[in-house]
């Protein structure tokens, strides 16, 4: 899995060709996050910079993992799955054709709202440590990728300062934990495993393409000017 992300990290960091700079604004200060990534990927919880911090209150956490949880994005995100999973008959209690597909929906979607909740609202407000992804920004392509991969292991808390992030590991494995009730077929602990390592993994992937989506739309500017989810 680590190698599936570092190989998709170092497409990224080659397609923009290492490029250093952060996007910004007549100003001087970082460009607004665009809403999605490809149009697709939701991208709420993103910080332009940790500069100014601040932290976030109790509502502002739980209104981050709605607003991730029900975009549009996720829905499609979820169908994606559900179809490979169908394809590939990951759990046979859910049966073929329309209604099979239809309870593999339903579990992806819900494998996506449920962490979404525990590891940016629920465990974070518990463990009070901040959910957002401060992007970087600077530096060589290949040292913010290493940063972008290990936000998943490291995070701020609402004090300042930065420690392990039981939020994005404990958050993850609950939701695991949870999502057992609906996966009748997959319920041993390598099970557990593999989608714990699964779930950690798609985060890792998404906290790269944080990292470098304002560069990326450099390289299409396009894309902002189609993604109706745009900061305007």
């Amino acid at each position: 899995m680590i190698k599936r992300i570092a190989g998709i990290g170092a497409a990224v960091v080659l397609t923009i060709c290492l490029s250093p700079c952060q996007q910004i604004t007549a100003g001087g200060t970082p460009e607004p996050e665009s809403k999605r990534i490809f149009g697709i990927v939701p991208n709420y919880r993103t910080s332009p910079s940790i500069h100014d911090f601040e932290p976030l209150t109790i509502g502002e956490k739980f209104k981050v993992a709605s607003e991730d949880s029900f975009d549009r994005g996720t829905a499609a995100l979820a169908a994606i799955f559900a179809g490979q999973s169908q394809l590939t008959n990951a759990n046979r209690s859910f049966g073929q054709g329309g209604e099979g597909y239809a309870r593999y929906f339903g579990a992806a979607y819900g494998d996506f709202v449920i962490a979404n909740y525990m590891t940016e609202a629920v465990f974070p407000t518990l463990l009070h440590q901040d959910p957002r992804y401060f992007r970087r920004g600077t530096g060589s392509g290949w040292s913010r990728l290493g940063y972008a991969m290990g936000q998943i292991f490291w995070t701020h808390r609402d004090s300042g300062g930065v420690q392990f992030n039981y939020s994005e590991i404990a958050g993850n494995s609950v939701a695991v934990a949870i999502s057992n009730a609906y996966y009748a077929n997959n319920r041993t602990a390598s099970d557990a495993v593999s989608k714990l390592g699964m779930q950690i993994g798609v985060d890792m992937a998404a906290n790269i393409l944080k990292e470098f989506w304002p560069d990326l739309e450099r390289k299409f500017p396009w894309r902002r000017r189609h993604d109706p989810g745009a900061i305007k």
